[in-house]
């Protein structure tokens, strides 16, 4: 976001683009922080490779494209036709609950700016705000879940897709924050080194999360130990200058670490790899925080400290959180037990 140029919300651009608007600029007085312009962004650019065709864009280049978003080619995709399809598209593929309305926020919020911008009629915003999000079969979301086991093959993975040893031991910095601390991968983009302290002899990390909410977390000594492997070889390189610095860097060809930090989509991406190389399929960071969650109800540990760990509102919450997670159905298999059919095998010659 620091990047983004001053600008008018609407401007003219010589070429065949034609007419723009800067949606980058005229969200901030609609969304609540950083983290939600993202994550609009995230989906209007979405929406765009769905609808209009577009390719998918991250990084800077999201960016200066929600700066310059074709007046013509949004009053042609916008309508509540389109759409309604659309959502209908996110939820045939699965997403959730919190993802769709953040989907349908995002749009929602387009259209009304570009009415106020005067690019698009009052009652075309108005009728696209009144589309609702199709319902998806009723019952428990599939989801992903992983065991404890897979989500060490994971964090193994993700060394061995490293093509150096900077690469590897930020890789694993990575995944064993995201698989034992629950962070959503916003929060560990924007961590620096400044939000580490000790505080009663425990190592804290102060987590900056939703809605300028800001939670402290006690950090395992497997965390502490890999980050103080990858905050010596950071010193070693001359590129731990200013406590203010990323925790997690980019990572040049050859090994070079950047000063730049770790994007969201670039944790994204690490999470993805290691994923199918140690054969899990697809798998998302927000995955290793429900499995995170999921691992410590099976064990048995309270669901205030699984709460507290999740940095959820109240309990409420979490319980809701908890319910989404595919739970164990075991009737007929105890039920086959009790006649004695577990070990018979009809067709046995």
């Amino acid at each position: 976001m620091a990047n983004i140029e001053p600008r008018t919300p609407s401007e003219i651009v010589s070429g065949s683009v034609g007419m723009t608007f800067n949606f980058a600029l005229a969200l901030p007085g609609q969304a609540s922080s950083l983290h939600t312009a993202r994550a609009y962004f995230r989906w209007v650019d979405q929406f765009l490779v769905d609808v209009a065709g577009w390719k998918a864009s991250t990084g800077a280049a999201r960016i200066d494209r929600m700066q310059r978003l074709p007046v013509g080619v949004l009053t042609t995709s916008l309508t509540p036709a389109q759409v309604r399809a659309w959502l209908g598209m996110l939820v045939r593929r699965k997403h959730g609950k919190q993802g769709l309305q953040q989907a349908r926020a995002a749009v929602v919020t387009l259209a009304s700016l570009l009415a106020e911008a005067g690019w698009i009629d009052d009652y075309v915003s108005a009728a696209i705000s009144r589309v609702n999000i199709p319902r998806a079969e009723e019952g428990q979301r599939t989801g992903h879940w992983l065991s404890t086991d897979q989500l060490r093959l994971l964090m193994n993975a993700s060394r061995q897709i490293a093509t150096s040893d900077n690469q590897m031991l930020r890789n694993y910095v990575l995944t064993t924050m995201l698989c034992t601390m629950a962070l959503r991968r916003e929060e560990l983009a924007s961590a620096r080194w400044e939000d580490f302290s000790v505080q009663n002899d425990r190592a804290v990390l102060r987590v900056h999360g939703k809605g300028r909410k800001a939670a402290p977390i006690d950090v395992p000594r497997s965390v502490l130990a890999a980050l103080t492997s990858w905050r010596s070889t950071l010193i070693a390189a001359d590129e731990l200058k200013s406590p203010a610095s990323p925790l997690l860097r980019r990572i040049w060809k050859g090994g070079r670490i950047s000063r730049n930090g770790l994007t969201p989509d670039g944790i994204w991406l690490i999470v993805s790899d290691a994923a199918r190389a140690a054969d899990l399929g697809q798998v998302a960071p927000h995955d290793l925080r429900r499995s995170v969650a999921g691992a410590l109800q099976v064990n048995g540990v309270p669901i205030e400290k699984i709460s507290r760990l999740l940095r959820h509102s109240n309990i409420a919450v979490t319980e809701r959180y908890l319910s989404k997670l595919p739970q164990a159905n075991e009737g007929a298999i105890l039920m086959s037990g009790m006649l004695g059919l577990e070990n018979d095998d009809p067709f046995a010659q």
